[in-house]
């Protein structure tokens, strides 16, 4: 585990799961069928629970211009400038169970933002950065 730092805030707008776990495929399909893929585009996954604990996910990715999200009909979120706590995680589409291993693994780290989300940012096509934002 390493801190990360996020130098600025970054834009992302984003499809919501219908269900966490089971919806998040579904939510990046829906997403990369409204967007034409970009590798200069940051694409992410943040989830966090709701006021009723319940955890909600977000298929998202980075807008590239102002406005771009009405562009695509889909509200933003920002993902906040500061510290991650962070692992990388290399080929993790071969596994999918240590994601979640990972992230309360971040969770249970002294400091964290309590109105954070739990980011997955994909780095390429294997790799991804499990972070979660210290207070």
């Amino acid at each position: 585990m390493e801190i990360f730092h996020l130098e600025k805030d970054i834009t992302v707008f984003y499809v919501q799961a219908e269900s966490y776990p089971e919806g998040i495929m579904a939510a990046h399909q829906q997403l990369h069928s409204k967007v034409p893929f970009s590798r200069a585009r940051g694409y992410f996954g943040l989830s966090r629970p709701n006021e009723k604990g319940v955890i909600q996910y977000y298929a998202c990715a980075e807008e590239m211009q102002a406005g771009e999200a009405a562009q695509y009909g889909c509200p933003c979120i920002i993902l906040k400038a500061g510290n991650y706590n962070s692992v990388d995680l290399t080929n993790y589409r071969t596994q999918l169970s240590m994601i979640g291993e990972t992230f309360q693994k971040l969770l249970n780290q002294p400091g964290i933002d309590p109105q954070g989300y739990c980011v997955e940012w994909y780095l390429n096509e294997t790799d991804m950065r499990a972070m979660v934002r210290l207070a």
